[in-house]
């Protein structure tokens, strides 16, 4: 199978694909590259070598894993969205019993916040405010939810507004609870993500929530990004799925984070 790439690709252009590719595949091939994008095994070789060098992949004996260090990678949304898509729906039911009632929240952008929208009762008063397009689009025909969507420009990548007028929107406000998204969390980066306009909205609303409760499947624990929002004593509760190990429930319960499973 080849990738439909709409006409040929420039080399940067297959070298970030492959780079998304490794990201979620963990380990590929040569060969299987060569014939995903239709060229030959030099070609790819080349590619791997670039991308080493960036140190987002690290090439082994026939193939190439991805790399260990912090990640500058972003995948899209609808990326996103299919992986771990079971865990994501069970954390966002399990995260239903953290909503407040008759009360106000604060939804990050994210897939896993994308599914607790669509969730929310209809019975129940609810005061939300959101930058993520996703999210109001699922929430605006919500008729117990009084929805306020924050200014910004909006990345392609996250479909979520951005910027300075967002991050001052979010300044005066203090939610019963923010439920926030992240890209990887650990205890020597605490939470983060690869792009810095992301990173600030994501701080603003960390600082907006009276309680911050995090929804994270489990292949976010132990994952380190570009940019830092937050240490992991500013999360209150974290809902991750049940593949989550004894270790990464104990690193998360040492820091004083009540952690939900799913």
């Amino acid at each position: 199978m080849t990738v439909d790439t709409g006409g040929p690709m420039y080399a940067e252009e297959r070298q970030q694909a492959i780079a998304a590719l490794v990201a979620r595949s963990a380990r590929l091939s040569v060969s299987d590259l060569a014939g995903k994008f239709a060229v030959t095994t030099e070609t790819i070789r080349r590619d791997l070598s670039t991308l080493e060098r960036s140190g987002l992949v690290r090439r082994v004996h026939g193939g190439v894993v991805a790399s260990q260090a912090l990640s500058v990678l972003e995948v899209a949304v609808s990326d996103r969205d299919r992986s771990s898509a079971a865990e994501k729906d069970r954390i966002a039911h399990a995260a239903l019993d953290l909503v407040p009632e008759n009360g106000s929240v604060i939804l990050d952008a994210g897939t896993t916040t994308a599914r607790l929208a669509g969730a929310l009762p209809t019975d129940r008063r609810l005061e939300v405010t959101t930058h993520a397009v996703p999210i109001a689009a699922r929430l605006v025909g919500n008729p117990a939810v009084e929805l306020r969507l924050l200014p910004g420009r909006v990345r392609a990548t996250t479909q979520a507004a951005v910027g300075e007028d967002t991050v001052a929107a979010l300044e005066p406000l203090l939610a019963d609870v923010v439920f926030l998204g992240t890209n990887g969390i650990s205890a020597a980066h605490g939470l983060s993500t690869p792009d810095h306009s992301e990173a600030a909205v994501k701080r603003a609303i960390v600082a907006a929530g009276r309680q911050v409760v995090l929804l994270a499947d489990s292949d976010k624990l132990g994952q380190e990004h570009l940019v830092r929002f937050a240490r992991l004593d500013q999360v209150d509760v974290i809902v991750t799925d049940d593949r989550a190990t004894p270790e990464q429930i104990e690193t998360l319960t040492d820091a004083g984070i009540k952690v939900v499973l799913a």
